[in-house]
């Protein structure tokens, strides 16, 4: 694949990417990703020797499913430790500060 990348695309043609397109594997990645089977299949960027994984849809979802758990358990840990702590606001005065950044009317 000389002046292509591993998807087949010249670097020019990738100046116009747009992060919602989907890109073709080329025959040789596709084949390497199916001898992989089940596992990630690793690829390295010639010009940065940066390290990519190649995962299948779902594979990736759960994955992002789980760190956003771990991030919203550690976000409640962290609000309860400075609940606990004696730090925060009340969250009646939490709520009316939020009302007035966002206009909306005082409650009655």
């Amino acid at each position: 694949m000389p002046e292509g990348d591993l998807f087949g695309s010249t670097r020019t043609e990738n100046k116009g990417y747009n992060p919602g397109m989907t890109e073709k594997l080329t025959k040789e990645l596709a084949s390497a990703l199916h001898a992989a089977g089940n596992d990630r299949l690793e690829v390295v960027d010639p010009e940065t020797n940066r390290v990519y994984l190649i995962v299948d849809e779902e594979t990736h979802r759960r994955a992002m499913q789980a760190l956003r758990a771990q991030q919203d358990c550690e976000a409640v840990a962290e609000g309860v430790s400075q609940m606990n702590a004696g730090e925060g606001k009340p969250v009646e005065q939490a709520f009316e500060e939020i009302r007035t950044r966002l206009g909306f009317p005082d409650r009655a």
